[in-house]
């Protein structure tokens, strides 16, 4: 810090010097309209390298494990340098969507049976052109989970996959029930808290390629649905690791964050919306066990919760649903190495409501906790349509597991 102090002294006196000694105009003169923007400028600088730009904090049960991180997965103990001119959180969570470029991936779907006599698509990136692992049957595979009303078409997960091929790895897309165009066969959707439909999906993964490498990448919704299987099923998992991103910790925080005026306007009646679009397209599944005219006027997700989701799930209340959805509760049973990044502007996660406490009794859990980031954003570069600071983690991490992690259970 004293360095990056001197640092900006030293520039702002050179700037000094050049607007003194060049800009030899008057007052009135075009020098006053390039003193004043260059005077910005270097304010504006001060401001982003002494308050901005900072590194994460990485919060680690272990030694063992913070001394992995730093080794192989370098990028968790650098400075983040937010998007210049869109740092701010909502600006982040905004703007990712429309700006992050969506790669080209050609997906194989594959529909599998539950015990209930439901479906899940699947959508598999066999990456069967990779030159790294030309054996299928030891191919590293990554499960990625995507968010709240998310499919294998969000940029984020294009992302991954196309990160995940330059590594010569294969991916699966775990699409929740409902939401990829297939039809539903039970009256049954998905939520964060029931777990049986990943239980089946990661079964049968690994029954296809029990030899294989295999992680799991759940982004918001997919990382609370990810964290709660494993804070379930402990170190009793094919996965080998996992990595979360933008996870909501605490479902009733992130509900009161989501209900301010601001939040509300720009995200959770939008989400609201999807949601209802989403299980209206199979209205006649629903109609025997929940009021669908209720569901369609609610105005929030907590609402839309309340009367839906809870009653789908059986249970007696909302706050036992969200109860029983926030992983906080569960991450001290963790039994597998397991990376989690979050913003802390966050506003679908609070900053208070993430378990650093208990993440640091959990040898298997490391938090990196990031100033800036805003939700599923972590946009960084002049024009950040290529790459983020979230992929970044994500391709470090995986193949720092599948490359090294055997190191773990040495140290």
């Amino acid at each position: 810090m004293q360095r990056l102090a001197m640092d900006l002294r030293l520039l702002s006196q050179e700037l000094s010097l050049y607007l003194e000694h060049q800009v030899r105009v008057g007052f009135f003169g075009s020098g006053v309209g390039l003193s004043l923007i260059l005077g910005f400028s270097v304010a504006y600088a001060c401001y982003y390298l002494s308050s901005i730009a900072k590194k994460p904090q990485l919060v680690t049960g272990g030694e063992s494990f913070s001394r992995f991180l730093q080794d192989h997965c370098p990028v968790v103990t650098e400075t983040y340098y937010p998007t210049v001119w869109c740092w701010e959180s909502r600006g982040q969570t905004l703007l990712r969507p429309f700006i992050t470029s969506k790669p080209l991936v050609q997906y194989r779907n594959e529909l599998i049976k539950t015990a209930d006599g439901g479906q899940i698509s699947l959508d598999w990136f066999d990456n069967d052109n990779s030159t790294c692992y030309m054996d299928a049957s030891t191919r590293p595979t990554i499960l990625l989970l995507p968010g709240l009303t998310g499919t294998s078409k969000e940029s984020y997960i294009l992302h991954m996959i196309h990160l995940s091929e330059e590594l010569g790895y294969r991916c699966v897309v775990f699409n929740n029930r409902g939401v990829a165009g297939e039809n539903l066969l039970t009256p049954r959707t998905y939520c964060c808290a029931n777990t049986e439909d990943l239980e089946t999906v990661i079964h049968h993964v690994h029954s296809l390629y029990p030899s294989a490498p295999f992680l799991a990448a759940g982004v918001s919704m997919g990382g609370m649905l990810l964290l709660n299987y494993l804070g379930k099923i402990g170190p009793k998992t094919p996965l080998m690791a996992a990595a979360t991103f933008s996870v909501g910790w605490n479902t009733f925080a992130c509900s009161e964050s989501l209900e301010k005026p601001l939040n509300w306007l720009l995200f959770n009646y939008y989400l609201t919306t999807c949601l209802q679009s989403s299980v209206n397209k199979h209205r006649h599944m629903f109609v025997k066990q929940v009021d669908m005219d209720h569901v369609m006027k609610a105005k929030s997700i907590r609402e839309f919760d309340k009367r839906f989701t809870s009653v789908m799930f059986g249970y007696r209340t909302i706050d036992d649903y969200y109860t029983d959805a926030s992983p906080n509760r569960r991450l001290k049973s963790v039994g597998i190495p397991v990376l989690c990044l979050n913003s802390v502007d966050d506003v679908f996660s609070p900053s208070h409501a993430i378990p650093i406490e208990t993440a640091k009794q959990n040898p298997n859990v490391a938090l990196v906790l990031t100033s800036y980031g805003g939700h599923i954003g972590f946009l960084e570069g002049i024009w950040p349509r290529q790459s983020t600071y979230m992929d970044r983690v994500f391709k470090q991490f995986v193949q720092a597991m599948v490359e090294h992690g055997h190191e773990l259970s040495n140290m």
